[in-house]
């Protein structure tokens, strides 16, 4: 054992036997190379601000070998008391699956962010070498240099590599390239038990499916290899206006089918006219579209709006090729005439297009609030289902924020991966995302406790088993063990494998809630 192995583990051995009150008498205590810190707010906080865990401590790790260093010392520390470790990257998780209550809090930003730009493998392909740590956005700005650009995307640009991976990562790009797990083509992983692995589809295969879409659970991803393309240096961005719902899904299973013409489709419900003039703020073209909600009274109105888009390559000076595309493509859906916009906008500016609703949430005092969100995955056969029991429930009173809804095509998910979707025949499924700021000196005392519970119920009904719509939850944390088994269904036997392959005594992911900790490695939760 080297020297920093050895520091690491009498730094780890103090942690374990002294109290916090003793053990961080200062900012920062070292043990050789490796420090451990005095826990931060942002430590017990996250996007969502529905839950609060304070860890014991912190931890800033430089390298792979770092974060191996303090799990392998984790791992065969005596069982009683055994702490856990929780990784956090820019703090976007909804419901403390990034905090560890009592634990450390890893922060992956602290790992090299480095992005190398790999123009061909030698049959063909490009990738990127990227630090889990690194933000997309990141990602994005030097891949660009190099006229390329990952294939699929998250519609917020500001999380890391390492913290979509461990979830699915979706954008209106899925359709046609499939989640972002679904385009990797490499891994660096630290497991439970310590060890530094370079996984991939055919090198430790296990490994890699498991940590993709594996909340966490099985490793922490320290470098990723990402599949690239060529950038579009513009894109062609389009909204059309719907009145009927059963148009507004038809419509966009029409687009989902032309992945030839067609780049990216997403889709949301316009719910007053907050919701146009929000959804707006990074759409440059003039929207004229005020229509009757219901007021004075009146039955409430929803309307639906479908946005695509169509990438640019530029190869006619005219513009008469983008042109003749959207004009192809918009002939054949069935929208509100005249109400189709369209709008040119670079690569980078569409893609970060989220970020201006950033700034205009901050403005608003509306962005460090709580975040009680809901986000489904529907099968096709149950969407008209769920968006009745939206209005019925979550939309019947005041509503502030948005609903996006659009189509996924399950075939391009792995199945191999960690990652659950809904069964649908049809190969087709919806996203449903209910995204709501709660500002409780705005909405009340106990607004967010309110939320969560209403969510609870909705979520409780679409993913009943035996008789419900048939739905899988995307970024929650499940209230009880009996729930995370009914969310894997049939694929739990695997994961609870994994789980005991790959960190047998459960030191990683305590935040998701899946695995209770114990004091013996023996007693495997079943």
């Amino acid at each position: 054992m080297d020297l920093k192995a050895l520091y690491m583990y009498a730094a780890v051995a103090a942690l374990l036997l002294c109290c916090a009150a003793t053990f961080i008498q200062s900012p920062t205590d070292v043990y050789g190379p490796v420090a451990l810190h005095a826990p931060t707010p942002s430590s017990a906080r996250d996007f969502g601000a529905v839950v609060t865990d304070a860890p014991f401590a912190i931890m800033r790790p430089d390298s792979a070998a770092d974060v191996a260093l303090l799990l392998r010392a984790l791992s065969s520390a005596p069982p009683r008391p055994r702490a856990t470790v929780a990784a956090r990257g820019a703090g976007h998780s909804l419901q403390g699956q990034a905090q560890a209550r009592g634990g450390i809090v890893l922060e992956t930003r602290s790992l090299p962010r480095a992005v190398a730009v790999v123009a061909s493998d030698g049959d063909g392909g490009a990738y990127a070498d990227v630090g889990a740590g690194a933000l997309w956005v990141e990602v994005l700005e030097e891949c660009l240099k190099a006229g390329m650009a990952p294939l699929s995307w998250t519609d917020y640009l500001y999380l890391t590599v390492g913290g979509t991976l461990s979830n699915a990562g979706i954008s209106g790009q899925a359709f046609k390239h499939g989640p972002q797990i679904s385009n990797v083509l490499q891994l660096q992983v630290v497991t439970g038990n310590g060890e530094v692995v370079t996984c991939s589809p055919t090198e430790s295969p296990d490994l890699f499916f498991a940590v993709l879409g594996g909340l966490g659970q099985f490793g922490i991803i320290t470098r990723a290899r990402i599949l690239l393309q060529h950038a579009p240096p513009k894109v062609r961005w389009v909204r059309a206006f719907y009145d009927s719902f059963e148009t507004f899904t038809k419509d966009q299973e029409s687009l989902i089918s032309m992945p030839e013409q067609v780049d990216y489709v997403e889709g949301f419900m316009v719910l007053n006219e907050h919701s146009i003039s929000s959804s707006s703020i990074a759409f440059p073209a003039h929207i004229s579209f005020s229509p009757d909600f219901g007021s004075h009274g009146k039955k409430k109105v929803y309307y639906y709006c479908i946005e695509f888009a169509v990438h640019d390559f530029q190869q006619d000076d005219d513009g008469s090729s983008i042109d003749h595309v959207v004009e192809l493509v918009s002939g054949e859906m069935s929208y509100m005439r005249p109400h189709v916009y369209s709008a040119e906008v670079s690569y980078f500016d569409f893609l970060n297009r989220v970020r201006m609703e950033e700034e205009s949430l901050r403005r608003q005092g509306l962005w460090d609030v709580p975040h009680p969100w809901l986000n489904m995955f529907v099968p096709k056969h149950g969407i008209a289902r769920l968006k009745d029991l939206l209005m019925d429930t979550v939309l019947a009173g005041h509503f502030d924020g948005a609903v996006l809804v659009y189509p996924l095509l399950t075939d391009k998910w792995d199945r191999n991966t960690s990652a659950v979707v809904p069964s649908t025949p049809d190969g087709v499924m919806y996203i449903v995302s209910v995204l709501r700021s709660a500002d409780p000196s705005r909405c009340g005392p106990g607004c967010v406790e309110e939320i969560l519970e209403q969510h609870r119920r909705v979520a409780d009904e679409a993913c009943r088993v035996g008789g419900g719509i048939g739905a899988k939850q995307y970024l929650a944390r499940q209230p009880s063990q009996a729930h995370w088994r009914d969310h894997f269904g049939s694929s739990w036997d695997r994961f609870a494998a994994r789980k005991a392959r790959f960190d047998p005594v459960r030191v990683l992911g305590p935040g998701q809630g899946i695995f209770p900790s114990t004091d013996s490695a023996s007693s495997m939760w079943r």
